[in-house]
């Protein structure tokens, strides 16, 4: 499978322009690509603000990823500001080149900056099949529990849409490499570069690591896209001859 990772600066609380910057990014990409994947809070950086930049699931947002996704022939996904039901949502979605759309809702919010007092925490898992491969989609702040991300569903790939800012970067790299070898599967994280309205550096890093934690990409610093292809048939006969996975934990988890 091959993953765009876009990494670009972020242009504060402004879709309309974030959305027409993405796209310039995408249309440069001439190889087939099965999986676009963007920051996250993609359309406005990540704002606390969010009643002035909402979206919902019929919004302008949506309806440009289904469009998207559906020209390229490949599923978009990354993280929106969404309010449903009176309730704001960090919101991931995994947009099909169907156009069809399945959904994650942030479950850990960054309380440090507040996220908790504005957003509404999600409470389900979400994983995805996509090419004969199972996805699991998570959100920034997420990188930092791995007991939600635990591998009990035998996932091949955990994506990690951020903006993790660089006084923290070296957390970053550190907890995607542990992911991935404690889950035996590919991680791969998309994180910002820019400056945003608090004055916050990111310096991405947004990367690829396979089962073992080895680079597929290594920490990418500039703006750009970067593609990299992924090795079911390495992942599982890995997964074969170690077994870690069958010694896991059980656990259940509570809301």
């Amino acid at each position: 499978m091959k993953i765009a990772l876009l990494q670009s600066s972020l242009f504060w609380e402004n879709p309309k322009v974030n959305r027409n910057y993405f796209e310039e990014k995408i249309n440069t990409v001439t190889e087939k690509i099965d999986l676009i994947v963007l920051p996250e809070m993609f359309s406005t950086g990540f704002t606390m603000n969010a009643e002035a930049v909402f979206e919902t699931m019929d919004g302008e947002t949506i309806q440009w990823l289904q469009s998207l996704a559906k020209a390229k022939n490949s599923a978009i996904t990354g993280s929106l500001v969404i309010k449903e039901n009176g309730n704001f949502y960090n919101r991931l979605v995994f947009v099909f080149p169907s156009g069809e759309i399945q959904f994650y809702d942030k479950r850990h919010l960054f309380t440090l900056a507040g996220e908790d007092k504005v957003y509404t925490a999600g409470k389900e898992k979400l994983i995805v099949e996509y090419k004969g491969w199972k996805i699991c989609p998570l959100v920034c702040y997420d990188l930092r529990f791995p007991v939600f991300a635990r591998n009990v569903e035998d996932y091949d790939v955990l994506i990690y849409v951020a903006n993790w800012p660089k006084a923290r970067i070296q957390a970053w790299d550190i907890l995607l490499k542990a992911r991935s070898v404690e889950n035996l599967c590919y991680t791969i994280g998309v994180n910002r570069t820019g400056f945003d309205s608090n004055n916050l550096e990111y310096n991405g890093h947004s990367q690829a690591v396979d089962f073992l934690g080895n680079y597929a990409l290594e920490p990418q610093e500039t703006e750009g896209v970067f593609i990299v292809e992924l090795n079911k048939e390495q992942l599982l006969e890995t997964r074969k001859k170690l077994g870690f996975l069958g010694d896991r934990d059980y656990f259940e988890l509570k809301p």
